[in-house]
């Protein structure tokens, strides 16, 4: 039997990650790949996907899902920010610590057609897809999820921005997706993150901006903004003063002693300059 290539279809594009699956045992893997799948069934029947509406890819740490472009995104949406949340949350609840689970997630939309091969699974085809699974490696998402507390992230795509999210359809807020243009291989693309951006610490290389910081060159914040450089402080006039019981300081030189009443030009008790000792009370004409 000869299989060819499908035409392309609109599908709606979901992805799924593990994170830090490959340090995982080969139990505690399998476990999660189970818990996996349980997640996406629990959000899949929330947005009322039937089993004919939706083909799974295993790719062992994650999941590709497409779904039926009859099935509203918002909806989709919806059941990702509320319902995977909430499944995440109670299997980690129970699960030991090297079995806890957190997710990176993308909802996309492309073509994507099908390029079977006999006696093997999968054969996924489409510069859509491609640009999705980009998307899922980016290091904006990957930051999001490991500077938080929450169980997952979900990332979505410009046109599901553009065409979804931005509208504020029910449950969906637009102040809360932030833009983030991510680069990823060879392809530069915009994702737009739900909740907040990663702070990103970025260290330039040392030069002569960083030669007053000690060779440490220049930090920039997540808004690439330089900090205020600090104020230095003034340079020496080869003379220090420290009076009421301290020590002055005159061109190096030191005068010790029990310094008291001297706005009035009184010096009381030993003065020392340099090896000459004056005993007695001193007193300035």
């Amino acid at each position: 039997m000869t299989l060819v290539l499908t035409e392309p279809v609109n599908r709606t594009i979901l992805l799924l990650d593990i994170e830090d699956f490959s340090r995982r045992g080969d139990v505690v893997q399998a476990c999660l790949r189970r818990q996996l799948h349980n997640v996406v069934e629990d959000t899949l029947a929330e947005a009322g996907v039937e089993r004919n509406m939706q083909y799974r890819e295993d790719r062992g740490d994650g999941l590709i899902v497409l779904v039926s472009a009859d099935i509203p995104k918002t909806v989709l949406l919806r059941a990702l920010l509320t319902t995977t949340p909430d499944a995440l949350c109670q299997y980690n609840r129970l699960a030991s610590s090297s079995a806890q689970m957190r997710l990176r997630m993308v909802l996309a939309a492309g073509e994507v057609a099908f390029d079977p091969k006999q006696g093997t699974v999968g054969g996924l085809v489409g510069h859509d897809l491609n640009q999705s699974c980009r998307l899922l490696d980016a290091d904006a998402l990957r930051e999001g999820l490991a500077q938080r507390d929450a169980d997952c992230v979900l990332g979505v795509s410009s046109p599901v921005y553009e065409g979804v999210v931005r509208h504020g359809h029910r449950g969906l807020r637009p102040e809360e997706f932030h833009h983030a243009a991510v680069s990823v291989k060879k392809d530069r693309l915009d994702l737009w993150l739900h909740g907040p951006l990663p702070h990103v610490t970025t260290v330039l290389a040392p030069g002569p901006a960083a030669a007053g910081h000690g060779g440490r060159g220049t930090h920039i914040d997540a808004a690439g903004q330089a900090p205020a450089a600090p104020v230095s402080a003034p340079a020496s006039t080869g003379a220090a003063f420290a009076f009421n019981g301290g020590t002055v300081s005159v061109g190096g030189s030191q005068i010790n002693g029990d310094q008291t009443g001297v706005s009035g030009g009184h010096v009381i008790g030993d003065v020392v300059m340099g090896s000459v000792r004056h005993e007695g009370r001193s007193e300035q004409a």
